[in-house]
């Protein structure tokens, strides 16, 4: 196996300077220096409210309107844009200046927006994105589930990857050798899963569960009746017999939390129980060594994917002892200490005793042939990489892509027979860059800087890596080879059918917790003191209410304006006792109709976000109108000055409500451009405190909840937050499109994108702004099929 590793490593690294690229034809190129139309109305707009700032000696932001030239050019677009941008938002003039009606605004965006389209329309400037893009963690995990039908945890094998303009799909770039090990070391792992091969000894993987989750309750998934426990995953690599070990979880002084009487505990397979124990007090009430040394369980296993569970069975509670407790958190030995014994970590050990590969889905999927005999290895071989080669590397194979593989298979062959010859060169394909990096490939005769039109299969992994962060899958595969793709009735076709594939999940789990900050949640730890019933069941909920409530708009296609403003949400018992809503029970989310008198219903009276928007002890309104201002309207503040120094509790009295604490920072010109624009937003939401509960005072006081918006309007609470917004949707729609279209292309927009997003947004408008819309315009957008040469 060492002799693999290096063998792999070496070959792998070598490939990655190879010539990957082959030619491209343009499709189109326009003369950069070509005129545009004019934009006359302009002029008189920047005369009357604009020079008095940004004229050509006193220019706020370095910005010189007064000088800029009054026709569109290749080399103002940018200042134009960024005019365009603070116009739409109202932003621009200032509230304490003199501004122009509605009517002016529109007329004066109707031109400029006009003039730029216009030139864009002429010249094409569809960006560029990496020429080399590594597949993030994410889109490893799902690209692996398509190709081999098996489920990993790419979390336990791989870096996180870093963001950027909000996603991590953005800077993967580069591989460095210690990454590159660590893609070694996985592509062996899921070979080996992939295959069943088997080992010299019983491998084993620990599962935790994370220390504040409460498990007195039920958890979804596992049967009724019982409370606790934890429910996994786990690809069984081989059929044999497997060895379960449980612990359960240990106070600072390593005695079992919650261990009044005895209990019962059971482990499941599938649903069906394996093996049931007692746990009870030892002897001798301070030695809890042996408490859970008998909790070792050995069961036979068939290969592939099953569910184990281990969880206690449910004992009736009375009344008083409900009662008698008040939080709904019970994990922490001092303040809400457990009442039952939980488990801390499960550990699955094996095979012993294997009897072979099995029938897993997995070998399913890879052994599309079996040799007949000996003879026939070599013909089996090539046609079951041929396969995985396709669609491994999102394209028709070459005779050299089938080289190194057959290498790998030939040598482990000789010394392992078929299966281990085959798990050799599976683990190579999985190492070889055409699989771990989407490669888009310039022209080879083209002029730098020209516009030109991606092939089909570029835009097949563009597609599928957009709405399922995964490969192709093989009839839009197909339809690329044929150079059909394109078409805009097939385009729009595979975009429907990929819309309703589960595999469209991604746009929830990996698209909305980034755009959202849902990911966040993770690492929100509210102060304990504060807020001592959040724990990580309330968490996980709060996760969860969100995500089904985006993927509700996305599977029912409906208006994202519903995003934010509902009149239901969805619910557990867990999260509804969070939002005081009764008659929910039990651990099953459903879709629940809302009573305005909840203040519950869009995103921004979610729990999870008006979490990830706040500190550990108090809100923020600062951070929740940032979030609103880059997330949802798309006009983020600059960042504040490195002489700023940041608003702290000791500074500032605890006892007075945030309004009056923030003053200090508004009162501060050098700090007063910027929170003048954030604060008033965040103040609408002050009702809700730093976990999203609903509250009528703040440091003893009435909350004071009125709010306004940059375009100067006023109002009160978060009502009045949602309705300022659907005021001017456009807004919003176009902040969403421009944030799905960084997603898509895993690079920033820029300025020379705006023309792209408006057309969007207009023929999303036309269909009352549905999600799919958005999503065929992006798909038909210009820097969605076109990239711009280097």
């Amino acid at each position: 196996m060492m002799r693999q590793t290096t063998n792999v490593n070496r070959w792998a690294t070598a490939i990655l300077v190879a010539a990957l690229f082959t030619p491209v034809d343009f499709v189109c190129a326009q003369d950069s220096d070509l005129a545009s139309g004019a934009i006359p109305e302009a002029a008189t707009f920047v005369q009357q409210y604009c020079v008095s700032c940004h004229g050509s000696t006193d220019a706020t932001a370095g910005l010189k309107l007064e000088t800029l030239e009054q026709r569109i050019r290749h080399d103002n677009i940018d200042a134009w844009e960024n005019v365009v941008r603070k116009l739409r938002s109202r932003q621009m003039p200032p509230p304490d200046v003199p501004r122009p009606d509605q009517a002016a605004y529109e007329a004066v965006l109707k031109s400029l927006e006009g003039a730029l389209d216009q030139h864009a329309d002429r010249q094409p400037q569809p960006g560029r994105t990496d020429t080399l893009r590594r597949l993030t963690r994410t889109e490893y995990q799902n690209a692996i589930r398509d190709l081999l039908d098996l489920e990993i945890d790419a979390d336990t094998m791989l870096p996180a990857d870093e963001s950027s303009h909000g996603f991590d799909n953005v800077t993967v770039g580069e591989l460095s050798p210690t990454l590159l090990n660590r893609y070694v070391a996985a592509a062996q792992k899921i070979a080996r899963l992939t295959v069943g091969s088997s080992s010299r000894s019983a491998a084993g993987d620990t599962f935790r569960v994370a220390p504040d989750v409460t498990q007195e309750h039920h958890v979804a998934g596992l049967p009724l009746g019982t409370r606790g426990g934890t429910l996994i995953d786990y690809p069984f690599p081989q059929d044999g017999t497997y060895e379960i070990q449980v612990r359960l979880a240990r106070d600072r002084n390593e005695a079992v939390e919650g261990l009044r009487g005895s209990h019962e505990m059971v482990i499941l397979l599938d649903r069906k129980q394996v093996a049931q124990f007692t746990v009870k007090p030892p002897g001798d009430a301070k030695d809890h060594s042996q408490v859970d040394a008998h909790l070792i369980a050995k069961i036979p296993v068939t290969a592939g994917p099953h569910q184990l569970g281990v969880t206690f069975v449910k004992k009736s509670a009375s009344l008083i002892e409900t009662e008698r407790q008040p939080y709904q958190a019970r994990f922490n030995m001092h303040r809400h200490p457990r009442t039952s014994p939980a488990v801390y970590q499960v550990s699955v050990i094996g095979p012993f005793d294997a009897t072979g590969a099995g029938d897993s889905p997995s070998r399913r999927r890879l052994f599309v042939s079996q040799p007949a005999n000996s003879d026939d290895d070599d013909r089996c071989a090539n046609e079951i990489l041929s396969v995985l080669i396709r669609r491994a590397y999102r394209r028709p194979v070459a005779d050299d892509d089938l080289l190194r593989p057959m290498e790998f298979f030939h040598q482990n062959h000789a010394e392992g027979g078929f299966d281990a010859g085959i798990e050799a060169a599976l683990a190579s394909v999985l190492v070889n860059p055409n699989f771990l990096f989407r490669i888009e490939r310039d022209p080879a005769d083209g002029a730098p800087g020209m516009a030109y039109r991606i092939s089909d299969l570029e835009l097949a992994s563009r597609l599928a890596f957009f709405l399922w962060s995964s490969i192709p899958d093989d009839e839009l595969l197909a339809v690329a080879e044929r150079d059909e793709l394109h078409r805009p009735d097939v385009l729009d076709h595979q975009v429907s059918r990929m819309l309703v594939d589960a595999r469209s999940q991604s746009l929830v789990n990996n698209f909305a917790d980034q755009w959202l900050y849902l990911r966040n949640l993770d690492s929100a730890f509210p102060d304990m003191r504060l807020f001592p019933d959040f724990d990580d069941n309330l968490r996980q909920a709060m996760r969860t209410e969100t995500e089904l409530f985006f993927d509700s708009v996305v599977r029912e296609d409906r208006s994202v304006l519903d995003l934010l403003k509902s009149n239901h949400t969805f619910l557990n018992e867990r999260l509804a006792r969070h939002y005081g809503i009764p008659h929910v029970l039990g651990s099953r989310f459903r879709k629940v109709e809302l009573d305005p008198a909840t203040h519950r219903g869009g995103l921004l009276r979610h729990a999870s976000i008006l979490t990830v928007t706040s500190y550990a002890t108090r809100t923020s309104p600062v951070i929740r109108g940032h979030w609103i201002l880059k997330n949802l309207l798309g006009t983020p503040p600059p960042p504040p000055p490195d002489n700023i120094p940041a608003l702290t509790d000791n500074t500032v009295s605890n006892s007075l409500p945030m309004r009056e604490r923030l003053a200090q920072h508004r009162a501060d010109a050098s700090c007063a451009s910027c929170h003048r624009l954030m604060d008033p937003i965040g103040f609408s939401l002050e009702n809700y405190d730093a976990i999203g509960r609903w509250r009528q005072l703040d440091a003893g006081q009435p909350v004071d909840a009125t709010g306004g918006l940059p375009d100067g309007s006023e109002f009160l609470g978060v009502t009045g937050l949602e309705d300022g917004i659907l005021q001017r949707p456009e807004l919003f729609v176009s902040t969403l499109t421009e944030k799905l279209l960084t997603y898509s292309l895993g690079r920033g927009v820029e300025n020379t994108d705006a023309t792209a997003i408006r057309k969007i947004v207009r023929q999303a408008g036309a269909d009352e702004f549905r999600f799919s819309a958005l999503v065929r315009g992006i798909v038909q957008s210009v820097p969605f099929q076109m990239r711009t040469a280097e």
